[in-house]
């Protein structure tokens, strides 16, 4: 039985998901940033830098962020870990472009590579990388068990992984100011900046239906992960998820 999420595609024609989200970060691309930042008021830098302080104690020396999209999640976790590599893998090549440009800027090519991969079916051996980190991208897997043990197959004995995903509110009156915001302002001006009609109803509905806290923890247990646990940040606009190999 798949989950809700993974029914829901950007676009209301025939083909599989997987397609789709690539051919939707490939349309958003150019304003994805801005409207990240200004969606949620600049606080998603502030939940980066949460999920990445959950792996400081392990040092990890090699890293993999899927569904890195634009690369802020990678270049942030390079500069706080200093890792000796760092692989951002995503679908969406025209996401990885500018996150290529980003990291050239910032002066970390010798360290972050961009990979186009399809996180159902990752390219690399077993037992690779130390840690995986995963920001804002796990709810688009087409297939999220299958995801979740693909990352579970290249971390090594001992890896750790760091999700941070966007969730719903589940208190008053958090959950009911949530609901209004992301099915007014959110697509409204989603719309009006990355001209993709599509694209901010998809997250506003994947945000519902991506399962989360105790369910979430419980799927990556079945994923083969062990001490999972969560933590919700910003009244439970975002979620926090830690579980090791």
């Amino acid at each position: 039985m798949p989950y809700q999420q993974e029914t829901i595609k950007p676009y209301d024609v025939a083909g599989d998901k997987t397609s789709q989200v690539e051919e939707m970060f490939d349309n958003i691309a150019p304003t994805y940033d801005k409207l990240n930042h200004r969606l949620s008021w600049d606080i998603d830098r502030g939940w980066r830098k949460k999920a990445i302080k959950q792996l400081a104690p392990y040092n990890p020396k090699t890293m993999l962020d899927i569904a890195t999209g634009t690369g802020d999640f990678a270049i942030l976790a390079a500069k706080m870990l200093k890792p000796q590599t760092l692989i951002g893998a995503d679908i969406s090549e025209g996401m990885m472009e500018i996150g290529r440009k980003k990291v050239e800027k910032e002066g970390l090519s010798d360290i972050i590579k961009f990979q186009k991969e399809d996180c159902l079916s990752l390219s690399y051996p077993d037992n690779t990388f130390d840690a995986v980190t995963a920001a804002f991208g796990i709810r688009n897997f087409a297939n999220l068990d299958k995801g979740l043990r693909e990352i579970y197959r290249v971390l090594k004995p001992g890896g750790n992984l760091s999700i941070v995903e966007l969730t719903q509110p589940v208190s008053f009156p958090m959950h009911q100011l949530f609901h209004v915001y992301s099915h007014t302002v959110l697509p409204l001006y989603g719309r009006l900046i990355s001209k993709d009609r599509s694209a901010y109803d998809y997250l506003t509905a994947t945000i519902e239906a991506f399962p989360q806290g105790e369910q979430m923890v419980e799927i990556l247990k079945s994923a083969g992960f062990s001490n999972a646990c969560f933590k919700r940040l910003t009244f439970g606009i975002c979620t926090m998820y830690f579980a090791t190999k």
